[in-house]
């Protein structure tokens, strides 16, 4: 779907319209093109005591071909900043992250990226300036992200204990293009089992050799999700209901993958699920659960039946295949599960009461399974997205007035694309990231709906 207001004032001539107009001039973004830089120009990192993990971030750019800067360049600008403040202790040392990253901004390319990574609060156990601290780091990154303009981004990386090392993929994403749409969100990194990856063979194909399974990937969403997984170098697995099954071999034909025509809340669903896999490609390594349906409609006039059926397909389903799904033998050791929820389970929408508790399930089962300790040691992350605005067939369907304003209620002005949920998905099920889990991720440009 074409977003035409976004088209116009990019224009020649509606750049001077919405210049004398004061109108909103919604950025183009920098996404992801294989093969392309890391990130375009200089990126200032520093941190605070040393910045224990600012060193690591430096050697990380230096090795992907980043130029790293200590100062800002002299009537130059810079396309990103990563602040380490892991090592603060009081709320004063906060004056580290102003004085660096405050007048970067002034300097901040179009699409650049601001990283703040500190130190899990949930770990300050008894200090209380210690926990303060670093819950403060939360607000400022979502501030920051409200006040920057040209398609920038600001996202937090906290690291538990044991995680230090496991940063990479994390501080690769929120640089990159494919974190276009990312934006004032919090990931936590932690722990992982001995031997599991850090590094990637190839950053531009991180799932080479894997297989995964995509639900409801005939169309929109769904589809894109498959064509990103299957362009960073996973076999496909694509899941939908027989009737979509014309659409889904073209999905299947196009990335080399398979098909499987099956409908998710079928009790056996996960089995055959794992036994296509396995049976015809080998293995099982990725799942992601984007199968979904909305049946609308404000509370006091829901049936049981309008209830039941969203219910059945974006939850309950969700839990029955992954009993099977999860059991040992079936997603490899290192494997990833990726659910899609919604801005609607964090935020609720109106006249989606039943589809905001399914979405919300999901979270619920993500931070749920993300704690598991038999998963951790079998080295399985599980993990969610939840999109916000998306320029799809769906959203191209709702009323003119209700379409923009969903689509300009975020920092960066504009609807998101599949592809960008489709990138934060890739992310979520690379290896290198194996120590990241339990994690839900908004894919939604900082929309203001339940920041």
């Amino acid at each position: 779907m074409t977003d035409t207001y976004t088209q116009f004032v990019n224009s020649a001539f509606g750049k001077q319209v919405a210049g004398r107009l004061g109108m909103p001039r919604p950025a183009a973004l920098r996404r992801y093109v294989p093969g392309a830089a890391l990130i375009d120009g200089p990126v200032l990192v520093g941190g605070h005591g040393g910045g224990p993990l600012a060193k690591r971030i430096t050697a990380l750019l230096g090795h992907a071909g980043v130029t790293v800067v200590d100062e800002l360049p002299a009537g130059g600008t810079v396309s990103g900043v990563v602040v380490d403040l892991s090592a603060a202790r009081t709320p004063a040392d906060l004056e580290t992250l102003r004085a660096l990253v405050g007048p970067a901004l002034k300097v901040l390319a179009p699409s650049g990226r601001v990283i703040v990574v500190g130190a899990s609060p949930d770990e300050a156990a008894d200090d209380v300036p210690l926990a303060a601290v670093r819950r403060s780091l939360e607000g400022i990154v979502r501030s920051v992200a409200k006040e920057l303009r040209k398609g920038a981004t600001a996202n937090l990386v906290l690291v538990r204990r044991g995680g230090e090392d496991n940063i990479d993929a994390t501080i690769r994403f929120f640089l990159s293009g494919r974190s276009a749409y990312v934006d004032g969100q919090g990931v936590e990194v932690g722990p992982i089992e001995a031997g599991a990856a850090v590094d990637a063979a190839d950053w531009d194909r991180p799932l080479a050799g894997k297989v995964a399974v995509v639900t409801g990937a005939a169309r929109g969403i769904g589809a894109s999700i498959a064509d990103v997984l299957a362009r960073d170098g996973a076999t496909i697995v694509c899941v939908d209901i027989p009737a979509a099954g014309e659409a889904l071999a073209k999905v299947a034909n196009r990335n080399g993958g398979s098909t499987l025509q099956l409908d998710v809340t079928a009790p056996d669903a996960g089995a055959r699920i794992v036994e296509h896999a396995r049976t015809r490609h080998g293995q099982l390594d990725i799942v992601v659960h984007n199968a979904g349906i909305t049946r609308d409609k404000l509370l006091a006039n829901t049936d049981a039946d309008r209830w039941k059926s969203v219910v059945d397909v974006n939850l309950m389903s969700v839990l029955r295949m992954n009993e099977t799904i999860l059991a040992p033998g079936a997603l490899a050791d290192g494997g990833h599960v990726v659910c899609v929820s919604s801005m609607s389970g964090i935020a609720g929408n109106r006249g989606q009461s039943n589809y905001a508790a399914s979405k919300a399930g999901l979270i619920g089962l993500v931070h749920a399974l993300g704690a598991s300790a038999d998963l951790h040691h079998r080295g399985i992350t599980v993990n969610a997205v939840a999109p916000g605005f998306i320029e799809t067939e769906m959203t191209g369907k709702i009323p003119l007035a209700t379409r923009e304003m969903g689509r300009r209620v975020n920092s960066l002005a504009q609807g998101g694309l599949p592809v960008d949920v489709a990138e934060t998905i890739a992310w979520f099920a690379q290896d290198a990231n194996a120590g990241v889990t339990g994690q839900v991720v908004r894919v939604c440009g900082q929309s203001i709906l339940g920041a």
